[in-house]
């Protein structure tokens, strides 16, 4: 009877014990947490500084009061003897992605994560005084091209959102879309074939020129030197502290380091006393 109770007593021990392994084993190969989201905070005055500083909109509103004053100097001396047009970029030219930036910040994701998503919402509003220059551009026989790195894919929805504003010549003849290189020059030069380019107007110095494509910072100083004239004439730039070349120009235009490595970089070009 002894030797039986300690056979009952043994066997329920080790019940125990391997109950304990399995919950223990269980509890150790739980999923592991979601790693943390990126941190986009350093994104946020730029942010704020488009959707909340009046200062943004006085900018932009000179910006087309010059591109206006420009055009009519322009008109009053050539005439239309030759088919006009105006270049513009979209983004953050005549359309406001701030929101998508936003979410970028909120949601801890980076592009191209939800961009597909934004733009096929076709809400986008347009950048303060871009549509009444347009449009006066339009009324004036001036053709309108945008010439966009937003891809093919989202043609339909880009119209539809230039459309739903009201910007002039947002048809498939007159919007150019990224083709197989992001590089807008043989875009411009198709316009070219069939139209004097009397004004471009965007927000990135390579929607000026080529020249300052893949160059770094002090490159892109020496050219916006050499081309100094140009600035206010022909070349109506808008502000956007928010991306950019310039931004590329801070990574070595590689954006495969870590977060930690790019905020070192940021830091590296800060000029201090």
């Amino acid at each position: 009877m002894k030797r039986l109770f300690l056979l009952v007593l043994f066997s329920l021990g080790m019940i125990f014990y391997f109950q304990n392994c399995t919950n223990s084993n269980a509890f150790n190969s739980s999923p592991k947490p979601e790693p943390l989201v990126n941190n986009n905070d350093y994104l946020a005055m730029a942010v704020l500084f488009q959707q909340t500083s009046a200062e943004y909109r006085a900018l932009c509103y000179q910006a087309f009061n010059l591109a206006q004053f420009k055009l009519e100097q322009s008109l009053r001396v050539m005439g239309l003897m030759k088919q006009q047009a105006i270049v513009v970029d979209i983004d953050e030219t005549v359309l406001d992605n701030s929101p998508y930036e936003a979410k970028c910040i909120l949601d801890g994701i980076n592009y191209p994560a939800y961009w597909d998503e934004w733009i096929a919402k076709a809400n986008a509003k347009p950048v303060p005084g871009a549509l009444e220059f347009l449009q006066y551009a339009g009324s004036k026989g001036i053709k309108v091209f945008y010439i966009t790195n937003r891809k093919e894919k989202s043609r339909e929805a880009t119209l539809k959102n230039l459309v739903s504003l009201g910007f002039p010549n947002a048809d498939n003849e007159h919007l150019l879309m990224q083709t197989d290189q992001s590089s807008k020059k043989v875009r411009r030069e198709k316009v070219a074939e069939t139209h004097f380019i009397v004004m471009l107007v965007g927000d990135n110095l390579n929607d000026f020129s080529e020249i300052f494509e893949k160059k770094m910072i002090p490159e892109r100083f020496e050219m916006a030197d050499s081309l100094k004239k140009e600035f206010g004439n022909r070349f109506i730039v808008l502000p956007n502290a928010m991306y950019g070349d310039w931004e590329s120009a801070l990574y070595n235009y590689d954006f495969t380091g870590s977060a930690d490595e790019r905020a070192g970089l940021r830091r590296s070009e800060l000029t201090g006393f």
